[in-house]
């Protein structure tokens, strides 16, 4: 079976209200294998210099609640960072803002393109991660990439991806109040530069995070579209939540119809 096959069969059973997913006629194994394959041979994109995208901000979306968590982690007393998108990435690879930059191996900044329609944002890197440099290139990466792939988006062509947090916390630990706010103004920095049609959060501690709302479950925060920086925003499942728990998939996949109906204008 191709990727495109695969992206296709993903969609169909989908709409045609399948919980099971894969699992139907597939093993876990041969839905990774497919999955992953959706990224072979694909070129990932270079982050071009001063690469800005030219399109107008966001129209703000009649559906969203208005809970704008623009300002979320800012801190007056951090450096302004550079406006060129390369000499912010730079600046990044090199951060030593928080204590994550004496365990990490390297910064995690992004994969994609940086004339992005999508950016994904996830919480924090893990051990794969941290050993390559970006960002969800695991078993649940490879998985993101597929469901994307099933809407027609795809991570080398219209997709940003990157984290709440650039470094990877010792052990996966959640990452500490400080932590989080010496990282914000990266992630707000990306956003003003790429300027994207919409923004996913993917799992709760990004959904947490880009609303603003400390402790309140995934649950509550997805099925609406919301706002982060005048940015229409959806919150939904991690990927590793839907390979642990299938039956997710369905909401998972509810929540890129409401994206897809904020990226088309609907």
């Amino acid at each position: 079976m191709s990727v495109s096959e695969g992206a296709r069969l993903l969609r169909q059973r989908l709409e045609m209200g399948g919980q099971e997913l894969f699992l139907e006629g597939l093993s876990r194994e041969q839905a990774l294998s497919l999955a992953h394959a959706a990224r072979a041979g694909a070129a990932r994109a270079s982050e071009v210099a001063g690469a800005r995208r030219a399109v107008s901000t966001p129209p703000a979306t009649t559906e969203s609640t208005g809970d704008d968590a623009a300002s979320t982690g800012a801190r007056a007393d951090l450096p302004v960072l550079p406006d060129a998108y390369d000499a912010l990435r730079e600046v990044a690879l090199s951060c030593t803002r928080c204590r994550l930059s004496e365990t990490r191996t390297q910064v995690v900044f992004s994969d994609g393109v940086v004339d992005a329609r999508l950016v994904v944002v996830g919480e924090a890197p893990g051990a794969n991660e941290d050993a390559t440099g970006l960002p969800f290139v695991g078993a649940a990466g490879r998985y993101l990439d597929l469901l994307l792939r099933s809407v027609g988006l795809a991570r080398e062509e219209s997709v940003y991806i990157c984290n709440v947090i650039k470094c990877r916390p010792p052990g996966n630990r959640n990452p500490l109040p400080d932590e989080i706010e010496a990282c914000a103004p990266y992630l707000q920095k990306q956003l003003e530069l790429i300027r994207p049609e919409a923004l996913l959060a993917v799992g709760s501690f990004a959904a947490q995070s880009l609303t603003g709302r400390e402790g309140v479950a995934l649950g509550k925060l997805r099925g609406e579209v919301r706002a982060y920086g005048g940015i229409p925003l959806v919150c939904t499942y991690h990927p590793a939540a839907l390979l642990r728990n299938p039956k997710w998939t369905r909401a998972f996949w509810d929540d890129l119809q409401l994206l897809r109906n904020v990226m088309d204008g609907a």
